[in-house]
């Protein structure tokens, strides 16, 4: 039997969340549709979600420790009493640079520094900061593909690349790719779509957009069970299209201002009495037997 969650109910979840209240739990559409194939313990896991770790960034009132928080993010995963089954980085993995060089540097610190990650299983995403100058080649050198599928118990992840065009966009090439990964699924497959930008009209202002990804949404429509986590507006956001229920990350480097809520996008500066506010990364639940998925939100430590 699947659970499902209403629009209200889904609507007064997120309110609390927008409230700071960690450990919500939303029903966000990844659950097995078979409960009789599917209740065995083996398929429960669970996965967490780091994003914009902004590496090489440096702004004194904005994150005055911007050389450790990252090791100290890293730091505190490893703490966890019990590991995650694998770890994804949703984007903007180190901060713009024009300098190819310099680029080059940061991927290369970045990738040593998660290295010392507990967890060995690590899927990476870019974000614009790493891939919209030179197209993701440097990216690419470090990481890999720009855009990928893979596949745990009974979930199939797809983790798409909209940083690497300049414009925002996924692409012809892209969504082509996309429709025929789709079409060989059970539309009551459990799918999770992992991207940068949101793929809906967030904030385009701001560019808290996707140009094409209304596209993207409209592929996977079809399917029942599709789940979407995002990164790059630095905040938590839970929104939904249709029956698809989009989350978004916090930055493990500074918290930006909620959509439209001042003139200007700008990092929030930092607040010496609450250090790391607003920072911090989520683990997410899959439960086999049509149960509900939870998200959990983790702050970074202090210590």
């Amino acid at each position: 039997m699947t659970t499902m969650i209403n629009r209200r109910e889904f609507l007064e979840l997120a309110a609390i969340a927008g409230a700071g209240i960690t450990g919500v739990v939303f029903a966000s559409g990844l659950r097995q549709v078979n409960a009789a194939a599917s209740s065995a313990q083996g398929n429960d896991f669970f996965f967490l979600q780091m994003s914009d770790t902004h590496w090489g960034f440096s702004g004194p009132t904005v994150n005055p420790d911007a050389g450790i928080t990252l090791e100290k993010a890293i730091a505190t995963v490893n703490s966890l009493e019990r590991q995650p089954d694998f770890i994804v980085f949703t984007g903007d993995l180190t901060h713009t640079t024009d300098d190819p060089q310099e680029r080059r540097t940061r991927l290369a610190q970045f990738r040593d520094i998660v290295s010392k990650l507990k967890v060995k299983t690590v899927h990476f995403m870019a974000g614009e900061h790493d891939a919209s100058l030179d197209h993701g080649e440097a990216y690419r050198e470090f990481f890999g593909d720009l855009h990928y599928t893979f596949d745990y118990k009974e979930v199939h992840f797809i983790v798409l690349d909209n940083v690497s065009d300049p414009t925002g966009s996924i692409g012809d090439a892209q969504l082509q790719w996309l429709r025929a990964d789709l079409a060989r699924l059970n539309r009551e497959q459990s799918i999770v779509v992992l991207t940068h930008r949101p793929l809906f009209d967030l904030y385009p202002q701001w560019d808290w957009a996707t140009r094409d990804g209304a596209e993207a949404v409209q592929a996977l429509m079809p399917y029942e069970y599709v789940t979407v986590f995002y990164g790059h507006i630095h905040q938590e956001n839970h929104h939904l299209t249709g029956h698809i229920p989009h989350h978004s990350a916090k930055s493990l480097m500074f918290p930006l201002p909620a959509p439209g809520s001042v003139p200007k996008k700008a990092p929030i500066p930092w607040d010496p009495a609450n250090p790391y506010k607003g920072l911090g990364f989520r683990t997410m639940q899959a439960r086999a037997g049509g149960k509900e998925y939870p998200i959990t939100e983790w702050p970074v430590t202090k210590g």
